[in-house]
């Protein structure tokens, strides 16, 4: 099995720096921008993206499915699945700003055993498989933090807006209440706080399975705890809270979702 899940993890790191590799060229150049049915942006990178990393793990995996955020569904033969986003933080890529990143995680029998996050303007590498730990490249294994007092607290947040949409705003604002500082950085960027010990929480809302996968995996590995905001343990749910889980059911018990 761990010569099975070191297989599994090489493809995905390598599939993850094939689409950066793709990703770069088009970094702070003349996009052209189209608006998906969610009116959310999509740039010809993120399909460029995504067939490569899609490419590339097949020829590891061919018997796997893909659940993409582009191209959608593919079924395979096995009971095993590949979640993709190719470029996490569309917007910020858009803009110009370095913080974007592509995310794979591996969904076996519905459960997430391993995940991969490449964000290849900063160069930095995340990543985890069930039973090993949690990796940054270039560092020692992820820890999250000790902290366990929700009163000493950092918390960070995806957008205001979103939370505020999605009826979660008098939860929201319970949990800035309840922490020692708040700040705003989110997508894939804001979780990296946590899995570095940085941060203790992160709440995101109107997300989605390829927005989630490999943050959970990461996370766990690193010590930690991922959920919905009414606890469970799932990347389907719309929304997500990543802790250092030591103060998690204070957070879930703030946004009152239950």
């Amino acid at each position: 099995m761990q010569a099975q899940r070191s297989a599994q993890l090489e493809a995905a790191i390598n599939a993850a720096k094939a689409a950066g590799e793709v990703i770069l060229p088009f970094f702070r150049s003349d996009l052209q921008i189209e608006l998906k049915a969610d009116q959310s942006p999509v740039t010809e990178a993120d399909r460029a993206a995504e067939q490569v990393i899609v490419e590339t793990l097949q020829q590891s995996f061919p018997d796997y499915g893909v659940l993409g955020e582009e191209f959608g569904a593919q079924s395979g033969t096995a009971d095993a699945r590949w979640i993709i986003d190719p470029i996490d933080g569309t917007n910020n890529f858009i803009r110009g700003i370095p913080y974007f990143a592509t995310l794979i995680g591996l969904e076996e029998a519905g459960e997430i055993t391993a995940g991969v996050v490449y964000a290849p303007a900063e160069q930095a590498l995340f990543y985890a498989a069930k039973g090993e730990g949690a990796f940054m490249q270039g560092q020692d294994r992820l820890h999250v933090s000790s902290i366990a007092d929700l009163a000493q607290a950092a918390l960070v947040h995806g957008g205001l807006d979103i939370l505020r949409q999605h009826g979660h705003w008098e939860g929201f604002t319970r949990l800035i209440d309840a922490t020692a500082r708040q700040r705003g950085f989110g997508d894939y960027f804001a979780h990296t706080f946590v899995l570095r010990g940085q941060a203790e929480v992160m709440v995101e809302a109107g997300v989605s399975p390829w927005d989630l996968a490999p943050i959970k995996i990461i996370v766990e590995e690193a010590g930690g705890q991922f959920s919905d905001f009414t606890g469970a343990p799932t990347i389907y749910g719309g929304n997500a809270v990543v802790s250092n889980g030591r103060v998690h059911d204070a957070v879930i018990n703030l946004l009152g979702v239950r």
